[in-house]
């Protein structure tokens, strides 16, 4: 890896070449129940795009609350302190094509709801999210279950609807060890 690493200084490298990293995911919802996604792209792979919650990878040491609550300022301009996340609720394991190489990405999710309706910004992307990802926007429940486009996590709307049954009403606390997702 070097200082022009395209994927940025916290992705390593497996034996067997596989870029990895370990990563924070905030599962941002409102009070209607939405859900913040991004839509992404991929520069070598045009026409290829998908959703997906709001995160990022997580310095070398970083907690992974730590790194999600960082995350969520970075790509959302929403300020909140680590111990107000809820979760972790969810972990993957994803592997994926990106920039033309081979990724595995280590996911913890926490929960986000924001008091008050979000003024979102863009001003914190790096180089690489402006050029890569197009849109951010609020998906209902239903618009998520019945949307043709790609999603990350998989069956988010049917992952959501679970999640929200399991919470109690906001400031719910997560009670359970994190659910392994696919």
């Amino acid at each position: 890896m070097t200082e022009h690493d395209p994927l940025g200084p916290e992705w390593g490298t497996d034996p067997d070449g596989t870029r990895t990293r370990s990563a924070a995911r905030v599962v941002v919802l409102d009070g209607a129940d939405r859900v913040l996604l991004v839509r992404g792209t991929d520069p070598t792979a045009p026409g290829r795009a998908w959703w997906f919650t709001v995160g990022g990878g997580r310095a070398a040491g970083e907690p992974a609350r730590e790194a999600a609550a960082r995350e969520l300022l970075e790509e959302t301009g929403m300020v909140v302190a680590p111990a107000d996340l809820t979760g972790p609720v969810w972990v993957r394991t994803a592997d994926f094509p990106y920039l033309g190489q081979p990724c595995r990405q280590h996911e913890e999710f926490f929960v986000h709801r924001p008091d008050a309706p979000a003024q979102l910004s863009r001003e914190r992307w790096t180089p690489l999210e402006l050029a890569t990802l197009t849109d951010v926007r609020w998906w209902t429940p239903e618009e998520l279950a019945g949307t043709a486009e790609t999603v990350y996590p998989a069956g988010l709307a049917g992952l959501l609807a679970e999640l929200l049954a399991e919470l109690p009403a906001p400031p719910g606390r997560w009670a359970g060890p994190p659910r392994r997702i696919g």
